[in-house]
């Protein structure tokens, strides 16, 4: 396995700092209401904004592709936009309390006002688009929701079922995250080129990564210590979410001691501890090299993404975006 080397998310947004900083008082600006509750619950979702991961894929593939304009902040603020109001939307349907360690909007305020304020923020990113002619971030974005919607309708149908093969296991992560990285990697390039060579790699280029970020996500909740990814130990576990490392390990164990797995995650806890049945399904899932074939399987699709850039020209926007792929499969949480 290629030996993965230390890369910083500030190392790979240094070729777009600038732009960067530029675009973070674009995007506060569009969110401007006169609406005292609104504009209480935006400001307190922007004060506990995360590292911004799209908009930087959204600028530098702009950047890559050719020149940023106002056009890569318009598309730049529509997926984040639409990102955040699924993180808002999505805190409601799984009635949490917290996102990444701070309380979320509907603990903060309620479900009701959760779901308006996230109504409100696609809204704002569809308005954005309209007011400014651009139709095709439109039709990027409304077949990314299509896909983000079918991804979570299929997980949640073979959740019931606890049935999921490997090939659906891809097709679930591809709608639910790797469309949405997709995205932000084909709208950076259109508001750059014209060239559709161009911006079919950076679209595929987005879809590899965006594979490879969540198998990555998924080894965590095998690995980590604690909640220091952002979410409980063995989270998909007691969700009854199925995900490479295990299902790896499921087809390649015996029928006894995949049917023996599948009955705890079935019946929970059945008398156990949380901690005391992940450590069971854990050690069921290294027993069979789980670990180990999830992680070749997120070198080979950062392989794969490295490989949609070859028809860029060498930049050090290119150069940052080979780097994002290696550390989304080398990042610690």
């Amino acid at each position: 396995m290629t030996e993965t080397r230390q890369i910083r998310l500030s190392d790979i947004s240094r070729p777009v700092d600038r732009e960067l900083k530029e675009f973070r008082k674009f995007f506060r600006e569009s969110l401007r209401t006169d609406n005292l509750l609104l504009d209480t619950a935006i400001r307190y979702i922007l004060k506990k904004k995360g590292k911004q991961v799209r908009p930087l894929l959204v600028l530098l593939s702009a950047k890559a592709a050719g020149e940023l304009s106002r056009r890569s902040f318009i598309g730049a603020a529509m997926v984040e936009l639409l990102h955040t109001a699924t993180l808002v939307h999505d805190d409601v349907v799984d009635e949490a309390d917290e996102r990444r360690g701070n309380p979320s909007v509907n603990s903060v305020w309620n479900n009701k006002t959760a779901v308006l304020v996230g109504d409100y923020l696609l809204a704002q990113g569809l308005r954005l688009a309209n007011e400014n002619k651009e139709f095709d971030f439109l039709d990027v974005t409304s077949q990314t929701v299509q896909r983000m919607s079918q991804g979570e309708l299929m997980q949640t149908r073979k959740t019931r079922k606890l049935d999921i093969q490997e090939n659906e296991y891809f097709r679930i992560i591809s709608d639910k995250t790797a469309s949405l990285i997709a995205a932000c990697c084909q709208i950076g390039a259109l508001s750059a080129t014209d060239d559709p060579a161009i911006q079919k790699g950076l679209h595929r280029y987005g879809e590899m990564v965006g594979i490879a970020f969540q198998i990555r996500d998924d080894i965590f909740d095998f690995t980590s210590k604690g909640d220091d990814i952002g979410k409980p130990i063995g989270n998909d576990l007691q969700e009854k979410k199925l995900t490479l490392p295990l299902i790896h390990a499921l087809n390649n164990s015996s029928r006894r001691d995949a049917k023996r797995v599948i009955r705890l995650i079935r019946n929970g806890t059945n008398g156990n501890g949380i901690a005391e049945t992940s450590n069971r399904v854990r050690e069921f899932v290294g027993e069979y090299e789980g670990i180990n074939y999830a992680e070749k399987t997120a070198h080979h699709y950062r392989d794969l993404a490295r490989e949609s850039l070859t028809i860029l020209p060498d930049s050090p926007a290119t150069r940052a975006l080979h780097d994002f792929a290696e550390f989304v499969i080398a990042r610690e949480k």
